[in-house]
């Protein structure tokens, strides 16, 4: 069994009267400790898939398994448990809370696990040990990525979920973001899944999933991924 498994997954919105197929028939699998790329244009059906895996939304019909459980099947308690303790998230804007300093915030998320890891030892590992009592007013976007990161990362999750975490931030910026999660991933194992409209990205990845029109269109293996500082885009 695969560590996370999409079969035949539907999401249908109700607009008024009208019903629109943000995901229609996905299939996947994704393995323990892989970077995961999934690419595809606008309205492809990427940010449906990972707020689905991500517990945020649930499947019309269709099966998510997750380490061997069937999330899609979870009542709305057992989702929020599993958002809280399952999964790390990562978004485009970094959500931080601005009053409190990195060391806090990252702290916030752990105070809500079962086996969180130190702030401070999460964000020396993000490049931040020097950083740990600024607050996010007086980081780049870069840092305040990194905070948010170390965040995700200190509540232990299984799985890490980032919605285009390169979408807010310059070219070089976003190039050492796209190599800390990939050495975050080879270092800890942790699996992780990264969604962008941008085909350069795949080339890092250890599996690439093109959506189209709400469909998995193309799953492809990559034997040799590439360092992220090597990427042009």
């Amino acid at each position: 069994m695969a560590f996370v498994e999409f079969r035949d997954v539907c999401k249908v919105y109700q607009m008024g009267e009208v019903e629109v197929a943000a995901v229609s028939g996905m299939t996947f699998d994704i393995e323990r400790g892989e970077l995961v790329v999934v690419v595809g244009p606008s309205g492809a059906g990427k940010t449906t898939l990972l707020n689905m895996l991500g517990g945020m939304d649930s499947a019309t019909s269709g099966s998510i398994v997750l380490d061997g459980r069937e999330i899609s099947a979870f009542n709305e308690r057992e989702l929020t448990y599993y958002r809280r303790y399952d999964i790390g998230f990562v978004f485009q804007f970094y959500n931080l809370v601005q009053n409190l300093t990195a060391k806090e915030n990252v702290e916030l998320a752990s105070q809500i696990c079962k086996d969180p890891l130190d702030a401070a030892e999460v964000l020396g590992q993000v490049g931040l040990a020097h950083r740990l009592d600024n607050f996010p007013a007086q980081l780049s976007g870069g840092e305040q990525q990194r905070v948010a990161i170390a965040r995700a990362l200190a509540k232990n999750p299984k799985l890490l979920l980032c919605d285009e975490p390169t979408g807010a931030l310059d070219y070089n910026t976003g190039k050492a973001i796209l190599r800390l999660l990939q050495t975050t991933c080879y270092d800890t194992g942790k699996t992780v899944v990264l969604i962008t409209h941008n085909s350069a990205f795949t080339a890092i990845a250890d599996r690439v999933i093109s959506v189209r029109e709400g469909r998995a269109d193309e799953v492809v293996l990559n034997p040799q991924p590439v360092s992220a500082e090597t990427l042009e885009w």
